[in-house]
């Protein structure tokens, strides 16, 4: 049974069997089309969700063998999904595998079709970030380099895009000769880190949030970062706020998502280590209305097991837990603008809504936790037990949540 306050359950769509992860959406002649790229297998879902109660699975789009291709993004009539190898755990690594970027022409929104590639050169790309327009913004492996690092990849040409901008951590150019600051370096070994990260600790985890000319980035635990990026060839440092110590996992910063027009940035970790046995982890949000000296005002409360919960913890159920993803509206009109309520997958306990009304006071507002799958679609968690990765909300309020071992689900969240 599935326990919820203030969300109701719409429908489920199961993916052919398959795994689902990250989620993008466009609207097209009035239809909803979300797009779900997988965990456990290369390739994307691609599903007709006009009718949330009956979503139609439209195609699978196989990917290249050996490469995860679990990130996706889509606006302007471009879709662009990542590649890297599998990592070790995650399924089943190969010698042969794909990296970089694809550019697909999603015009047709039921057959996207692929423009060009983009290779780093190196162990590919992770989370992105694309809005529109001429550049994507990467967390990108290059040559010479320790991790992800920021990449701006010009797609004015998606025949052919190429490299226009970077940005790292200063210490990540190890090619250049570079090292890194001792109290950053012992950042990597200190705090139980988690030992099946597929990039350092002190690395762009991505993607690099784009508002106005400031790309907000999360730099695990380097923390936040905040870029210029006026001129997207020579991105700018700003300001960065570290969190570990004392807060987060490895992923101390997963992601910084700005709220437009209130100088605040929502910033989480990802939980990483199952059972909790990693620092704390967190949400919480920054106050940058002086952008050379951000704040963090207030965390989020952790979710309890409400009444009735099969057990008294999180943390004894098994599995990760703690936040991942945040919905992000990246200036999509199909998507519901990001408001006073932050929705936010936190792996074993669901989908949880936070009311940031009171930015300085943040509360649960509402959660959906799922039934736990009753069959595995990957190797993960080592307790067959829920896992909510990704959330989107569209523009009439139809949030879409992943599993690890599900498919999609599509609740709708009502305030009290």
């Amino acid at each position: 049974m599935a326990f919820s306050r203030n969300i109701d359950f719409v429908g489920y769509e199961d993916l052919d069997g398959r795994s689902g992860f990250k989620l993008a959406m466009q609207e097209a002649e009035g239809r909803f089309f979300l797009y779900v790229a997988p965990l456990w297998e290369p390739g994307l879902h691609v599903i007709d969700v006009t009718d949330p109660e009956r979503p139609r699975y439209v195609r699978w789009l196989d990917g290249p063998p050996g490469t995860w291709t679990l990130q996706v993004q889509v606006a302007d009539g471009l879709m662009i999904t990542n590649m890297e190898p599998v990592p070790a755990g995650w399924g089943t690594p190969s010698a042969q595998f794909e990296e970089g970027v694809t550019v697909w022409d999603v015009g047709d929104p039921e057959l996207p079709k692929v423009l060009g590639k983009w290779s780093s050169g190196a162990t590919g790309t992770h989370r992105n970030y694309y809005d529109g327009g001429r550049y994507v913004h990467l967390a990108t492996t290059l040559p010479g380099f320790t991790g992800h690092v920021y990449g701006v990849l010009d797609i004015s040409d998606p025949g052919a895009p190429t490299l226009a901008g970077r940005w790292w951590w200063p210490g990540q150019a190890a090619g250049q000769g570079e090292q890194f600051a001792p109290a950053d370096q012992a950042k990597l070994t200190s705090g139980w880190p988690a030992a099946d990260t597929h990039s350092p600790g002190l690395s762009l985890h991505g993607g690099p949030y784009i508002e106005g000319d400031r790309a907000y980035c999360a730099w695990m635990r380097a923390g936040f970062v905040l870029l210029d990026v006026a001129s997207p060839t020579r991105p700018q440092f700003i300001s960065a706020l570290p969190t570990y110590p004392p807060l987060g996992s490895s992923i101390s910063v997963h992601t910084a998502i700005p709220l437009p027009g209130r100088n605040l940035v929502v910033i989480n970790s990802e939980a990483l280590n199952e059972r909790c046995r990693e620092p704390l982890n967190f949400a919480g949000i920054v106050d940058v209305s002086d952008e050379r000296d951000p704040v963090l005002i207030s965390l989020f409360p952790l979710p309890e097991p409400p009444q009735g919960y099969p057990v008294s913890s999180f943390r004894d159920k098994g599995g990760r837990f703690g936040p991942h993803n945040q919905h992000q509206h990246q200036h999509q009109p199909c998507l519901q603008p990001v408001g006073n309520y932050i929705y936010l997958t936190y792996f074993n306990a669901g989908l949880q809504v936070f009311d940031i009304s009171d930015p300085y006071a943040p509360r649960i507002a509402g959660y959906y936790i799922p039934d736990d799958p009753v069959s595995r679609r990957g190797p993960l968690p080592t307790d067959l037990v829920t896992q909510t990765e990704d959330v989107l909300v569209d523009r009439r309020g139809y949030a879409y949540v992943t599993d690890k071992n599900a498919g999609v689900t599509i609740v709708r969240f009502t305030p009290d």
